[in-house]
């Protein structure tokens, strides 16, 4: 595509003359917009995802129910440091999970 391009721009008479000088300046200012357009699509969002994503597990009380990253749904029974313990049955069965396994917060406790 980009031979193609090349292809189709004009040719001048003198083989001496340039094209008035800003070829490595428009270079420059593809360049940088290409940086912009990839900060702005990727970078940006990601980082506001994994802000979200840290404060939703910092603000998780005992009490919210919650699913994990592997799909298991339970209660959080207690809270330490960067575990979390989740009963997920009515009979009392109870995993410990670390932080970053909680994906999302289905119900929280002060909403029940």
């Amino acid at each position: 595509m980009l031979n193609l391009f090349l292809e189709s721009a004009p040719k001048t008479a003198d083989p001496n003359t340039t094209g008035g000088g800003m070829g490595g300046l428009g270079t420059i200012i593809m360049l940088v917009a290409m940086v912009a357009i990839f900060y702005f699509l990727m970078y940006r969002p990601q980082k506001k995802a994994e802000k979200a994503a840290a404060d939703m597990r910092n603000s998780l009380e005992v009490g919210d129910e919650v699913s994990t990253i592997g799909g298991i749904i339970g209660e959080i029974v207690s809270i330490k440091e960067d575990t979390v313990v989740i009963e997920t049955s009515r009979n009392g069965t109870t995993i410990r999970f670390h932080v970053s396994a909680i994906k999302s917060v289905d119900v929280k406790a002060s909403d029940k």
